[in-house]
C-alpha cells in the first residue's frame, strides 16, 4: 500500500494499480492481484479461507444487529473505527464456540460476555471519564437491566472536556436475538445536570425487556457532554468525546 502524493489524485485501476481514497489515511494506491474469487469458493486448499470467512461475515451481521438495537444512543457516541472493532470482538466471541465446526460457530453458542466493557468510543471511554463507583445488574426472570450510582460530585468523579458546563447520564438495556435478527431495547437517562461541586442525588437507571428471555442481553452506560450558552443547552463538540460502554452481558 502507498500513499499518492501531488495535486491530482486518482480513482481507479490503472496499469494493474488501483488507486482509492481511504477515509482514515487519505489517498492510496496498491497492486492490483490477488487469488480469484472463483478458486476460494471452490479449491479445497482454500477451504480454511472459506471457514474464515464465514464466521467473519457472521460476526459481521452479529456486530450490525448489537449496533441497530442501539442506534440512538451510538449517533451520540461512536468513533470511525468503531464498526471494525465491533465485528473483531465479534470474531472473538464466534472463536469461543466450542459446540460447531469450523466455519459453522456463532455468536449464540459463543462467549457473548467478552464483549463486557467494549467501548464505543475511543475518544470518549466511559473507563476515563466517569469514575463516580455505580453497579450493574442484569435480572433476566425479570427482564430487568439496570445501573445504580450512588451520589456523587461531578466535578470530581467527572473528567470533561473543555468547555463542559452540563451532562447526561445514560443507558440502554437490549435483548438481542442473533438468529432471527431481531432485538427488543430499552433506554433510560437522567435529566441534564451541572458539572459543578453540588453532589447528585442517588441515580436509577432501569431497563426493561422480555421477562426470561432466553436471547443474550446486553447493558450499556454512557455519559453525554454539553455547554450551556444563552439558557440553551448545545450537545458539546457534536458529541465527540461522549462516552458508551457495555458494562454487563448476559449471553445465558
Amino acid at each position: 500500500m502507498a500513499k499518492q502524493k501531488g495535486i491530482i489524485k486518482l480513482d481507479g485501476t490503472i496499469g494493474g494499480i488501483t488507486f482509492y481514497k481511504s477515509t482514515q489515511d487519505g489517498y492510496l494506491a496498491r497492486e492490483k492481484g490477488g487469488v480469484s474469487g472463483d478458486r476460494i469458493a471452490n479449491d479445497p486448499n482454500f477451504q480454511r479461507t472459506r471457514e474464515n470467512g464465514d464466521e467473519f461475515g457472521r460476526a459481521g451481521k452479529a456486530g450490525k444487529l448489537l449496533r441497530n438495537s442501539i442506534r440512538a444512543m451510538l449517533q451520540n457516541a461512536s468513533d470511525s473505527r468503531m464498526v471494525s472493532r465491533l465485528t473483531q470482538k465479534m470474531v472473538e466471541v464466534i472463536q469461543e464456540d466450542a459446540t460447531n465446526p469450523r466455519g459453522q460457530r456463532n455468536v449464540i453458542d459463543g462467549e457473548a460476555e467478552l464483549l463486557a466493557g467494549f467501548e464505543f468510543n475511543i475518544s470518549g471511554k466511559l473507563g476515563t471519564t466517569l469514575y463516580a463507583p455505580y453497579t450493574s445488574t442484569i435480572d433476566r426472570v425479570a427482564g430487568t437491566l439496570a445501573v445504580n450510582i450512588p451520589a456523587f460530585v461531578p466535578l470530581n468523579m467527572i473528567a470533561a472536556p473543555g468547555g463542559t458546563t452540563h451532562f447526561k447520564i445514560v443507558s440502554a438495556g437490549t435483548e438481542v436475538d442473533f438468529e432471527n435478527e431481531t432485538f427488543v431495547v430499552a433506554t433510560s437517562e437522567t435529566a441534564v445536570l451541572p458539572w459543578d461541586t453540588t453532589a447528585t442525588a442517588v441515580i436509577n437507571l432501569s431497563n426493561a425487556v422480555t421477562a426470561n428471555s432466553t436471547h443474550p442481553l446486553f447493558l450499556a452506560l454512557g455519559i453525554e457532554f454539553y455547554q450551556e450558552v444563552n439558557g440553551q443547552m448545545y450537545p458539546l463538540k457534536n458529541g465527540a468525546y461522549n462516552a458508551l460502554a457495555l458494562v454487563k452481558v448476559d449471553g445465558n
